[in-house]
């Protein structure tokens, strides 16, 4: 077990953030952690990562507890908070030797260089951390969390301020390290959840309401199949709706419609039937999964 936590809890004076929250995640999961604002993503990735104490509850990480070896857990973790906290003075270079010397690091040479060309930062690497770009802020920031090769990463909005390429390229290197290690990461992008991440959960309110693997949300939330159909020509909303195994329709421009049908019923042969029988020209027929952000929204929604 990589990461364990039991019934953790945290209160802020009268406000709780997390309320007895318990799950569990193995090595080499890719872990995304969704929830709206305030919803304790960050209260969460700070106790894992031994920056504040729980008021209740326990956290394991590779078999250690916050408690009782925090440091070892330290050593243990890589961290991006949101914030990410630089020394805008130094130089990246520099900023990056400064950091294997904390850890200790063995060749730090050898280790600067590797992980300046992972993350990046091979043209940026002389310059003051304080005249960077946002997005290169952030790689300087990942090259800090990745420079002692830990077990465990724990990423708060890691793609924050990336221009789509360097999306991409930060997107393949999250993959790539998250081969051997364990990846807990927040998002409010959720393509990014879902082209990286094995498991999604969703916590609201500091409670986990969904824990699932990226590939099932859909099929646990998702109870009616949708399908979108084009005609050449218009036709009637309640006609469609006459159609054994429908439920709602939803009339678009271009004569489409948005069709919602009956759980486990295949109504595609009664469209093919109905447009003979109207003497219209099918010209389109696909499935449409619900989204990732349409399941986010039913969730967290009041």
């Amino acid at each position: 077990m990589s990461i364990k936590i039991s019934n953790l809890t945290k209160i802020y004076g009268k406000q709780k953030a997390l309320d007895n929250l318990s799950v569990e995640i193995q090595k080499g999961e890719i872990v995304g952690l969704l929830g709206p604002n305030g919803a304790g993503k960050s209260t969460l990735m700070k106790i894992i990562s031994c920056y504040i104490p729980p008021s209740s509850g326990q956290v394991e990480v590779m078999g250690n507890s916050i408690y009782e070896e925090p440091i070892k857990i330290k050593e243990l973790i890589g961290y991006l908070p949101e914030s990410n906290p630089l020394y805008y003075e130094m130089y990246v270079r520099e900023y990056l030797n400064f950091l294997a010397g904390v850890f200790g690091i063995q060749n730090k040479k050898e280790r600067i260089k590797e992980i300046i060309e992972l993350t990046g930062l091979a043209k940026e690497q002389h310059k003051k951390i304080g005249a960077l770009s946002k997005g290169y802020k952030q790689r300087v920031g990942l090259a800090q969390a990745f420079i002692h090769n830990p077990e465990v990463l724990i990423l708060d909005e890691p793609t924050s301020g990336l221009d789509p390429n360097q999306l991409i390229e930060i997107r393949n290197l999250i993959k790539q390290v998250g081969t051997d290690k364990t990846v807990l990461f927040s998002s409010h992008i959720m393509q990014e959840v879902e082209a990286v991440c094995d498991r999604i959960l969703i916590i609201k309110d500091g409670k986990l309401i969904a824990d699932s693997p990226t590939k099932e949300i859909r099929k646990l939330w998702q109870d009616k199949e949708i399908l979108i159909v084009e005609f050449k020509e218009k036709t009637s909303v309640d006609l469609l709706k006459c159609i054994d195994g429908v439920e709602m329709v939803e009339s678009h421009d271009d004569n489409k419609y948005k069709i919602y049908v009956e759980s486990n019923k295949d109504i595609r042969p009664m469209i093919y039937d109905f447009a003979k029988r109207k003497n219209l020209t099918l010209i389109g027929l696909q499935s449409e999964e619900i989204s990732l952000e349409h399941i986010f929204q039913n969730l967290t929604s009041n």
